[in-house]
């Protein structure tokens, strides 16, 4: 239709008698659709979509699997174990627009059951294999965006099976323009072909926002590998010229293991560097001027297009012993260029034989195979020291055997960072249970492997567990306060604040009224009973704090009782509960079926009755 006759008939549709509104909107609607080039399947409904539509996923810590490190600046990473819809949907309240980084493995509908939609294995036979796990992407890929810091990318290792349609749903959910690139993962071969010997898989790359992304280089391995063994040399008290020999003997045995740096041949006192650095300038109109030789004292030939420096530049170069000078006057002098500066880009083609990595797996569990394929701890290792910084939050919600947290934590004790990590996985076969939480404890406490090595722990990180919880997502009051009590574990992650306090100023607190946490740099509390605001108020009057102190109030409605804090304005920041949650979840969550009630003078609980002044007898001592 041309686009003028279906303006006509728009016109036409909104005056013509006889439609309701519903019928009108739905037709006019249907007119305004525009086609556009995309992936199309049939949504499928999928079980854990509908029961969220009826409950509000919480998160619940199960504190005695909690792994607490003695240094009290341990990056706090995180378990969830339960559906990973629900778990994300926890997410988009404590970290919506806070993840760095997002690495998924996600089912690769191979046909070979390894596909579960809706508590059943989809196999080759059934005809909406895909259309089911294009749904279940989309679902979980939208959340994960959300998720995304404006600087934040996502990898997702896939293979042929899905990799034609996960490329056309991540180019809707994320926009063709921040598709960053594939990554080739060459692993083992297929020991059985019937044409072509398979021996890669994928990992697409996309990013929240292309235009400001950063440069991804970092140091290569193969600069550190090097480094480390010049500090060797220098440390064993070798002369120059002796040192100079064992360096380019090493890098002649070593040169396979060193891609494009074998020409930093040199040492000095300061360490490594390659002479290859001109000190001439590459175009016309560099500088002219006299460079005399320190034995000679005779000027050194000057080059065709001048010097790369002003004369003041050169003389600190030369005065800071960054200058390596010819036998004579003859030659022109060079650059040291060190090897610190040696970096290297993230490249498409990544190989890995995959087959070590089960064993590796194994060797954690004392010999035992309790997880097949793990992915690649090198790897992840790799991609994430390319694209975090050391402050970087990490995302794996399809967290398999772990390797994620591994990979994150292997690279904190590596270059001191304070990388916090996140998983989520269901417990299907009791994998959360024997498999990622265990492997990340023994990584953590240390373990011993099969043949008697012992492999010291990564101990300075605290590793937390949570699950999954439902309550109703009728607003009755009843349940917004239950919602309240039951999102402090929730608040505690948002806030990145686990320290809870006694005694608030000297008043003792209460569980059923206020909770309050102090870490030593940041204080948070969580006011449970919308009543005893003013005592509460009284208490922070009295107290001294720098920084504002973030304050969760219960609170009916939108306004966490602004007026009541007046006199402490300057000491808070206020957040109204439960309706900062059911915000962010009405975004997120699909819709409700039945109407919402609302119970003004609904009775509460026990619970909830009155405790008297200053908070009773019965607080937390």
């Amino acid at each position: 239709m041309k686009a003028t006759d279906r303006h006509k008939l728009i016109d036409r549709i909104k005056i013509i008698e006889g439609l309701t509104d519903d019928e009108r909107s739905a037709l006019l609607g249907l007119l305004r659709e525009h086609k556009s080039y995309g992936l199309v399947w049939e949504d499928k409904p999928e079980a854990v979509e509908e029961r969220l539509r009826e409950e509000l996923p919480i998160l619940q810590e199960v504190k005695d699997r909690a792994l607490i490190s003695e240094n009290p600046d341990a990056p706090n990473h995180i378990l969830i174990e339960g559906d990973n819809l629900e778990a994300l949907t926890t997410l988009a309240y404590t970290h919506e627009g806070k993840i760095d980084v997002i690495y998924i493995d996600p089912p690769y509908n191979t046909g070979n059951k390894d596909f579960i939609y809706n508590d059943s294995y989809v196999d080759s036979e059934d005809s909406y294999r895909h259309s089911k796990w294009l749904s279940f992407m989309s679902r979980r890929l939208k959340i994960a965006k959300k998720l995304l810091s404006d600087r934040g990318v996502i990898f997702i290792s896939i293979d042929d099976n899905e990799q034609a349609n996960l490329k056309l749903l991540c180019d809707e959910v994320f926009k063709v323009s921040n598709f960053l690139g594939v990554l080739i993962i060459k692993t083992a071969t297929d020991n059985n072909p019937s044409q072509i010997n398979v021996e890669h898989e994928y990992m697409l790359c996309y990013c929240k926002n292309k235009d400001i992304q950063g440069n991804w280089k970092r140091q290569s391995q193969a600069a550190k590998l090097l480094i480390s063994f010049g500090e060797e040399l220098l440390d064993k008290g070798l002369s120059l010229e002796e040192a100079q020999k064992e360096l380019r003997k090493w890098i002649k045995t070593n040169k396979f293991s060193l891609p494009q740096i074998a020409h930093y041949n040199n040492i000095d006192k300061k360490g490594i560097y390659s002479s290859s650095s001109n000190s001439s300038n590459p175009h016309p109109g560099g500088y002219t001027y006299d460079i005399l030789h320190p034995k000679t004292h005779l000027p050194c030939p000057k080059p065709k297009n001048g010097w790369r420096w002003p004369e003041e530049t050169f003389l600190e170069y030369d005065k800071a012993e960054e200058i390596e000078w010819g036998k004579d006057h003859t030659t022109q002098p060079h650059v040291k260029k060190r090897l610190e500066s040696a970096t290297e880009y993230l490249r498409t083609m990544i190989y890995e034989d995959n087959r070590g990595t089960t064993k590796a797996l194994a060797d954690i569990f004392s010999g035992e195979k309790r997880f097949d394929n793990p992915k690649p701890l090198t790897v992840l290792s790799k991609i994430i020291d390319f694209v975090s910084n050391k402050c970087s939050i990490i995302l794996d919600f399809f967290a398999g055997s772990g390797t994620t947290l591994h990979a994150v934590m292997q690279l904190n004790a590596e270059d001191g960072g304070k990388r916090q990590c996140i998983l989520c996985t269901n417990n299907e076969n009791k994998i959360c249970d024997n498999v990622t939480y265990e492997r990340n404890k023994r990584v953590i406490n240390g373990y011993t492997k099969p043949n008697g090595e012992h492999v010291e722990g990564l101990h300075d990180n605290n590793l937390r567990y949570y699950k999954t919880d439902f309550i109703s997502r009728t607003r009755t009051m009843k349940n917004m306060h239950k919602l309240v009590a039951l999102a402090t574990d929730m608040l505690c992650i948002k806030e990145n604040l686990y320290t809870e306090q006694k005694r608030m100023n000297g008043v003792r607190t209460h569980h059923q009224i206020f909770r309050y946490f102090d870490d030593g740099n940041k204080q948070m509390l969580i006011i449970y009973r919308e009543e005893y605001i003013e005592e509460i108020v009284g208490i922070i009057e009295k107290m001294d704090i720098k920084n504002p102190m973030r304050v969760y109030v219960f609170s009916p409605s939108e306004d966490p009782a602004t007026l009541l804090f007046e006199s402490v304005e300057d000491k808070v920041r206020l957040t109204a509960l439960p309706a900062a949650i059911y915000n962010v979840y009405k975004r997120i969550l699909p819709k409700k079926r039945d109407k919402v009630i609302f119970v003004e003078n609904e009775k509460e609980n026990n619970e909830t009755e009155s405790i008297g002044g200053q908070f009773g007898k019965g607080g937390e001592k």
